[in-house]
């Protein structure tokens, strides 16, 4: 069995997207996230074999390498990567906290980089084609008050990915984008009903992204049926771009 890395595996995104891909694909996911354990059993219990969760603290970039060599290269051979997780540091910038930007950026780009680099190296030493696909964000290409610093970590992402993919397009590897509305999940959670209503109505459809057609998105692009895409951002925003 070939594997895909899912970031942030046991949030609604990352269970959406580890689902779709049970769905889907004949791969299986190795879940990456803090949690010591997966938070959804009915998965284990349909899915068995074809999930293996790690936890590990994405703050950690100085130990992906350790990560790779000692448990995810004896899983198995790595066809595609969901650089998901992403933590939430929203402020004005002229009250940027220098400590609290470098937790986000280790978090959000440092370690997503990282994992790249470690896929992409086993990729290589296995000759199998395979995708990356990073999460990034509309905050990305229209502006939202406070989230300045947020969104410069996800268009670092974005220009990290369009390289990736032409380093590496004539090896068969792509490296896509998937930016996404605002959705209901975790992130999200802080925000009152007036500051969601406000997002929501400079959308199209006046509602949150639905978070299935963002996980459907994803799957896509792990798979050849977008064999002819990379270095590609895909917005998947309800019309708000």
């Amino acid at each position: 069995m070939k594997w895909i890395i899912v970031t942030g595996a046991t949030g609604g995104l990352g269970q959406a997207i580890t689902k779709k891909i049970f769905e889907q694909t004949q791969y299986g996911v190795i879940s990456l996230s803090s949690s010591a354990e997966y938070k959804n059993k009915e998965y284990i219990n349909i899915y068995g074999d074809r999930l293996v969760h790690i936890q590990f603290d994405l703050h950690n970039t100085d130990k992906i390498k350790e990560l790779f060599l000692n448990t995810i290269s004896d899983i198995g051979e790595i066809i595609g990567l969901v650089n998901n997780s992403a933590v939430a540091y929203d402020d004005i910038v002229t009250n940027l906290n220098i400590d609290k930007l470098q937790n986000m950026y280790n978090v959000n780009v440092f370690s997503a980089m990282n994992l790249t680099k470690y896929s992409l190296r086993n990729m290589l030493l296995h000759k199998n084609e395979g995708s990356i696909v990073h999460i990034s964000s509309i905050s990305a290409h229209t502006g939202y008050k406070g989230l300045a610093m947020y969104a410069s970590t996800k268009g670092a992402m974005e220009a990290f990915s369009k390289n990736t993919a032409r380093e590496w397009g004539l090896k068969g590897i792509r490296s896509n984008c998937v930016a996404p509305g605002f959705m209901e999940t975790a992130i999200s959670s802080d925000l009152s009903d007036e500051q969601k209503d406000r997002i929501y109505k400079r959308t199209s459809m006046k509602k949150a992204t639905d978070i299935d057609s963002v996980a459907d998105t994803v799957v896509f692009l792990l798979t050849d049926k977008s064999k002819s895409i990379t270095g590609a951002v895909l917005n998947v925003d309800n019309g708000t771009i």
